[in-house]
């Protein structure tokens, strides 16, 4: 029991705040190792993990940058491409209309000698059907006319060349006759 007493006088003449100088002692030696421990290899460490992360980091923004400089590069490009190919296909527009516009002409303008060929051939044509209606009617008239003449003279023209001296006098007399009426209307 006197243990017990002198433990417990000991105890109320000791600040219950305050711990005791071994245990003060042993406690900064322990918390000057652990420090010590702790500043020669964790920290090390942590900012070796640090200045890693931070240049992953550092990195990332920076391929981030370039690739964004990349794509805005390329979207430029892009532009400037699409921009070409327009103003190539506005050109191929233009050309086609101006080819359009001359083949449009070159076939108008074949097409206006075709048509002028085709009346030319018609009228050579009807100059041809008139000579040859002209001298059928020559031929007609004559007869007609020698064998009136011969009716009315009394005698027979049926000699060739005297026929055809006649019929080409009388023409001719028509001709004149025909010429000088039209003149005088």
């Amino acid at each position: 029991m006197l243990k017990t007493e002198v433990v417990l006088a000991a105890e109320e003449h000791a600040n219950p705040i305050l711990p005791d100088l071994p245990e003060l002692i042993l406690g900064i030696v322990a918390f000057l190792i652990l420090l010590f421990i702790l500043k020669k290899y964790v920290v090390p460490r942590f900012e070796t993990m640090y200045e890693e992360r931070a240049q992953k980091i550092e990195g990332g923004i920076e391929r981030a940058e370039k690739a964004q400089a990349e794509a805005e590069s390329a979207l430029a490009e892009y532009k400037a491409q699409l921009a070409d190919a327009r103003s190539e296909a506005a050109k191929i527009r233009d050309d086609a209309r101006l080819e359009a516009e001359q083949i449009k002409a070159e076939l108008r303008s074949d097409a206006e000698a075709e048509a002028q060929r085709i009346v030319a051939q018609g009228q050579a044509q009807l100059q041809a059907q008139k000579a040859q209606i002209v001298a059928e009617l020559r031929a007609d008239l004559g007869r007609n006319a020698v064998e009136l003449a011969g009716r009315i003279v009394g005698e027979s023209l049926e000699d060739e060349a005297r026929r055809r001296g006649t019929v080409d006098r009388f023409l001719s007399e028509l001709e004149t006759t025909g010429a000088g009426r039209g003149a005088g209307k």
